[in-house]
């Protein structure tokens, strides 16, 4: 796999480094797809301990993104009750919301019987046999002998993997790191019988938390919410954000789209404060009762708990390099124009002044945030954050994320409508010849 690949390269030369002119041979846990070939440095026969650091991390940050719930399934179940309602839903309903499935964790007849249309994806059974394989990304059921059903809990595959559609839609091969733009969140946290905490802790009855969970819809969350109450922009428009990807993050100085903090900070934020893991979390910055009334409120800068009870922080360095280590997926041929590409990779380098700001199709090296002045649009979801601005989003792999529209909160539907509102705010003077090559060149990222 890629993944195994890059992290090998890496080990290798930083063994090179370290050797001093030692020779050495790189061995290990091979690229399970190329047969376990590994760069060598030379005729040596030591283990290349860098290597075997790198592949140790990348293992145990894959295990976490995918099936580590760290103890959520106390606020899901034990809080929400959503095992309750999951029990009663059938694989035709839960697909229809945005999970998937992954066929390499199913068992081969069950395979067999859904290629041969005998597997009724009518009935909530199934469901469970589908939970009890882990084949559910990002939903974990724990099961225990005499109980009705699973407490379930959620990873961060569950967002930010989808699948390749392989043997039937929604049900393939896994694709992590893939933003999951069919995951409609709040239409399954409205599931849960008692949302009356987080009614309670927004202020709010339950009948206005539905509306407001309802108003995400397809690909999109709102962590923010959580910490500012603010449900809605200024226009009466949701203030959830699109689900962002989570591969090509190597080397961006600051993650998601208002710049909160590195991939690191990220992580541990979502597992404590949207995830409802088991862990500590520091952030003195949602002190701001004015910001942050909400956060401010209930201390959610300041979570403490024993060391030896902690779930999240002993995973948070794995977790980090396995999500460093996801690669943008390089798009399919025949899904744009080359020549027209190749006349937009120099409008985007040139005449169009892209790369002004997304450097080599990615990020600033550095400070990498704006005002909503500098990019032409308004300043409200920047200013829920910190540093209120905006950072300048990596391109790489646009291509597997274009459904629900494009900016933080979606609001242009197409690249070319994207691409019109930096023409007009620039003032760059494109034609419709420059525009069209230009989307055929982010097309081809």
């Amino acid at each position: 796999m890629r993944v195994y690949r890059y992290l090998v390269v890496l080990a290798w030369l930083a063994g090179c480094h370290a050797s001093e002119g030692t020779e050495q041979t790189v061995t290990g846990a091979g690229d399970e797809a190329d047969g376990g070939s590994e760069p060598h440095s030379g005729g040596g026969q030591a283990r290349d301990p860098f290597f075997e650091a790198a592949a140790k991390l990348l293992a145990e940050g894959r295990e976490t993104f995918r099936f580590d719930t760290f103890g959520d399934e106390a606020f899901w179940s034990g809080t929400l009750g959503l095992d309750r309602a999951i029990a009663k839903v059938s694989p035709k309903q839960a697909l229809a919301v945005g999970l998937k499935v992954d066929v390499d964790a199913l068992p081969a007849a069950l395979v067999a019987a859904l290629r041969a249309g005998k597997v009724d994806l009518d009935d909530p059974g199934v469901t469970r046999r589908l939970l009890k394989a882990n084949a559910v990304v990002g939903v974990t059921g724990f099961f225990k002998q005499g109980a009705p059903f699973p407490r379930i809990g959620i990873q961060c595959a569950l967002c930010h993997s989808t699948v390749d559609d392989s043997l039937a839609p929604g049900i393939g091969h896994r694709l992590d790191g893939w933003a999951n733009r069919d995951l409609n969140a709040g239409a399954i946290i409205s599931l849960a019988p008692n949302l009356q905490p987080v009614a309670a802790r927004l202020h709010i009855t339950v009948d206005q938390l539905k509306v407001v969970l309802a108003s995400w819809g397809p690909g999109k969350f709102d962590a923010v919410v959580f910490l500012d109450g603010k449900a809605f922009r200024p226009d009466g428009k949701s203030a959830a954000t699109l689900l962002p990807a989570a591969f090509g993050l190597a080397g961006v100085p600051l993650h998601t789209y208002t710049g909160w903090g590195s991939v690191t900070y990220w992580n541990a934020f979502v597992a404590n404060l949207i995830m409802h893991g088991k862990g500590n979390f520091f952030d003195p910055r949602l002190d701001d009762a004015v910001k942050f009334p909400i956060a401010a409120e209930n201390r959610l800068g300041h979570i403490t708990i024993a060391e030896d009870e902690d779930r999240i922080t002993p995973k948070l360095p794995a977790l980090h390099v396995y999500q460093l280590a996801l690669v943008a997926p390089r798009p399919p041929a025949g899904s744009f124009d080359p020549a027209l590409a190749e006349l937009g990779h120099r409008l985007f380098d040139g005449k169009a002044r892209c790369a002004t700001c997304h450097h080599q199709h990615r990020t600033e090296p550095g400070w990498n945030m704006h005002t909503g002045a500098e990019i032409g649009i308004d300043d409200f979801e920047a200013n829920r954050s910190p540093d209120e601005r905006y950072r300048t989003t990596p391109l790489a792999g646009l291509w597997t994320h274009m459904k629900g529209g494009f900016y933080h909160d979606g609001r242009f539907a197409t690249l070319l409508d994207v691409v019109n509102h930096y023409d007009d705010v620039m003032k760059l003077g494109l034609t419709a010849q420059d525009k069209t090559a230009l989307v055929e060149y982010l097309k081809s990222i």
